[in-house]
């Protein structure tokens, strides 16, 4: 009888492995130019998804087996290149604001007032008027602007316009009054309000921690709360749109976003990028005790919307002049930068929090604030001991040489964006001088001495599109193009690094590197095929990539027409 049950419970083996092998796609891809990123099947041609998972990755002809007419789709690629969904490692994602102000890549000042006057035209008495993204070193005279840009063409409404970094603020004199803010005010730690230095005046220039002085003294609602939470929605679909149609398939947001809002889009199945969402990191263990309940609720084993990292700021940026330096700035040697907070608090809440069980993520823009990054991370592992915590160095723009072996040594992530690079090399000389700018943007280093990358765009800092990631990262010159080999071109990466750091680095950096960021069977399929080939157009084309079809958890989410 035994044996018999052993012949039986063989032969249902059998059977059932004979109906896995014959089992149809949901979704093919066939005649690709597929770049895996897993190095032990680096190329491809085809591609078989079930449900939202890989399950085979072959030949056109192996895969072509896989269809069953009628009902699997099949997209013909055409011999053009499929790669994993890109992962943005550090995007401030979240409902777009179709009356925001973009100020992005303005040259003329006067731009800014034509557009307030404009937007303050069709805008009630009192409503704020909010844009940014302007970048004074892209100025024809390179210099700050102040609140008379914008004072006579907005007396009756408050008008915020932040900087391209986020760091600092441009605010006319209603703000100014509305905020209580005059020359006598006290500045907060980490912070500076900004003086004319001839006449001691308020330009309107506010930065850093003195933000969180700011208020907008609108005089009313404009809108219904009906109205408000209608235009909210349609905000986070613009922004789930415009991600698709780039190829984001995953996005992790460093500090807050809105748990509720995501999992809304997830149930209406209007979700198409995956997302993390990280909170502030705190030594409070109160406020620490209710992150665990809200991981508990959003845990890493899930795919969809994740509990992410603890964000903090250790200092400002280099585009601000308060990013965090050891000697003082090149161009302003009154200053060496601004710390957020005391290095001994810094510390503490790095050590509790690790304490936890935390990931964390440090905002480090200076050669000092970076060290004091490494340096608290460092402390952490000291005293809790050393785990798989996988911190991470949020943008880890400048270093000292003998900070960039720490990385492989701390295990510590260097979240980096691409573009910074390409956008702050204009200026960054001037700044700090030929010397300290060897340590920028030092990918290759950063790989050489062992250290994990993780790519991504700090959007709305830069613009969300991968495409222009990956031009910075094997290029390292101006968007307009220049001759030459690129800035630091020692520090340069080839396509195929650029497109892994943006993807199983990316998943790496989350946990999630055993099921996606690579086109493997058993892993995601979160799928881009782009309409030029990325491993072999010259640099002058790859910004000019477009996305032909982005596909998140086997589902077409996006497709061009083309």
């Amino acid at each position: 009888m035994k044996n018999v049950i052993i012949s039986l419970a063989i032969l249902y083996i059998m059977i059932s492995g004979s109906c896995t092998q014959k089992e149809k796609a949901d979704l093919v891809i066939i005649n690709g130019k597929i770049l895996t990123i897993d190095d032990k099947n680096p190329l491809a041609e085809a591609i078989a998804v079930k449900g939202d998972i890989i399950f085979a990755v072959g030949s056109s002809k192996q895969i072509s087996e896989l269809i069953l007419e009628g009902t699997t789709r099949v997209i013909d690629a055409r011999g053009r290149l499929v790669i994993p969904g890109f992962n943005d490692a550090h995007v401030h994602f979240g409902p777009l604001d179709p009356d925001y102000i973009e100020l992005r890549y303005t040259t003329d000042p006067s731009v800014i007032t034509e557009k307030v006057r404009a937007l303050v035209a069709r805008s009630a008495p009192g409503e704020l008027i909010r844009g940014g993204h302007w970048e004074h070193e892209m100025f024809t005279d390179k210099k700050w602007p102040s609140k008379e840009l914008i004072d006579k063409v907005s007396p009756d409404n408050p008008v915020i316009l932040s900087r391209a970094d986020g760091h600092s603020m441009l605010v006319n004199s209603f703000v100014l009054k509305a905020s209580g803010i005059t020359k006598t005010t006290v500045v907060p730690f980490g912070g500076e309000i900004q003086k004319d230095p001839i006449t001691g005046e308020l330009t309107g220039i506010i930065k850093e921690n003195a933000m969180e002085l700011v208020k907008t003294g609108e005089t009313k609602a404009v809108r219904t709360p009906v109205e408000e939470a209608s235009r909210l929605w349609q905000g986070y679909l613009l922004a789930m749109k415009e991600a698709r149609e780039l190829g984001v398939t995953t996005v992790q947001v460093p500090g807050y976003a809105d748990f509720e809002a995501y999992e809304k889009l997830r149930n209406e199945g209007l979700l198409t990028s995956r997302i993390d969402i990280g909170r502030t990191l705190t030594a409070d263990t109160t406020l620490l005790n209710k992150y665990l309940k809200i991981e508990k609720k959003y845990p890493k084993e899930g795919n969809w919307i994740r509990f992410g990292y603890l964000k903090a700021f250790i200092d400002g940026t280099m585009g601000s002049g308060t990013a965090l330096m050891f000697e003082p700035f090149n161009d302003n040697p009154g200053t060496s930068g601004l710390a957020m907070m005391p290095y001994e608090e810094f510390e503490n809440m790095v050590v509790t929090a690790d304490k936890y069980g935390f990931q964390i993520g440090v905002h480090s823009i200076g050669d000092k604030g970076n060290n004091w990054t490494l340096n608290a991370f460092e402390k952490g592992r000291t005293i809790n001991g050393i785990r798989d915590s996988r911190h991470r160095d949020e943008h880890t723009q400048t270093l000292r040489q003998s900070d960039i072996p720490r990385f492989a040594e701390l295990g510590v992530i260097a979240s980096m964006q691409p573009t910074h690079c390409i956008s702050d090399k204009k200026f960054y000389e001037k700044r700090i001088g030929l010397e300290r700018s060897k340590g920028a943007y030092a990918w290759r280093s950063l790989l050489n001495a062992g250290a994990k990358l993780a790519f991504g765009t700090d959007y709305q800092v830069e613009p969300l599109n991968p495409m222009e990631g990956l031009y910075a990262a094997v290029s390292r010159k101006d968007r307009l193009g220049e001759e030459g080999e690129g800035w630091f071109p020692d520090q340069k990466l080839t396509m195929e690094e650029a497109i892994k750091y943006y993807t199983i680095g990316s998943a790496y950096a989350q946990f999630m590197e055993e099921r996606k960021g690579i086109i493997k069977a058993g892993f995601l399929a979160d799928i881009v095929i782009t309409d030029k080939d990325l491993l072999t157009i010259p640099e002058n084309e790859i910004m000019k990539t477009r996305v032909d079809y982005t596909i998140t958890g086997g589902k077409v989410v996006y497709e061009s027409g083309k």
